[in-house]
């Protein structure tokens, strides 16, 4: 079957293999030994891949994967199933609050987006599955120029709610209260089942 195989798309998937990794980043000379491809091809496959966002480059130089593999992760059928519990609060969340509600999973201080719900406004919080940071001594929240970010756990699960916005239009009082409440709900919806 060897006239079934496209080099290329060889190579660009031996170059998404190397990120299954404790790593968080890798460079372009980590990539090159975890691969054994040259460094000029590798710019090139990293190039095509850094265009349809499946590796991001940070301002050091270094790669990390991006959101297309996270989104297309999110087609699995338990994940399906993990929205199909999750995105009617996260709306309602939405809905009753004007902020962004989302879904957030949490593994070694590693934040993602999981699921999102954005308010039909202009003057919002864009935040799409897939995103990352870093949490902040404890504080899962994303600092936002301009805005705020209020979380709750889910209680026995990884997984917490977000709401957020620009700064001072949801009182934190308000934004805390209906975060509770939909955590309440969702931890009734065996969300453990879902491993994050």
């Amino acid at each position: 079957m060897a006239q079934d195989r496209v080099e290329a798309v060889e190579r660009a998937l031996s170059v998404m293999e190397a990120f299954d990794t404790q790593h968080e980043s890798l460079t372009l000379a980590e990539l090159a030994e975890v691969t054994t491809l040259y460094k000029s091809t590798l710019l090139r496959l990293l190039g095509s891949l850094e265009r349809y966002d499946y590796v991001q480059r940070d301002a050091r130089g270094r790669y990390r994967l991006g959101a297309t593999p996270a989104r297309l992760a999110r087609r699995h059928a338990p994940t399906r199933q993990l929205a199909s519990l999750v995105m009617p609060v996260l709306e309602r969340l939405c809905r009753d609050t004007g902020e962004t509600a989302a879904l957030l999973s949490c593994e070694e201080d590693q934040m993602e987006c999981c699921l999102s719900a954005l308010p039909d406004t202009d003057l919002r919080h864009t935040l799409r599955p897939g995103y990352r940071w870093q949490m902040q001594d404890d504080d899962p929240s994303l600092a936002l120029p301009g805005g705020t970010m209020t979380c709750q756990a889910i209680p026995d699960t990884a997984y917490w709610l977000s709401l957020s916005g620009p700064k001072g239009r949801l009182p934190a009082r308000e934004a805390r209260r209906a975060l509770q409440e939909a955590a309440t709900v969702l931890s009734h919806r065996a969300l453990q089942d879902y491993p994050s």
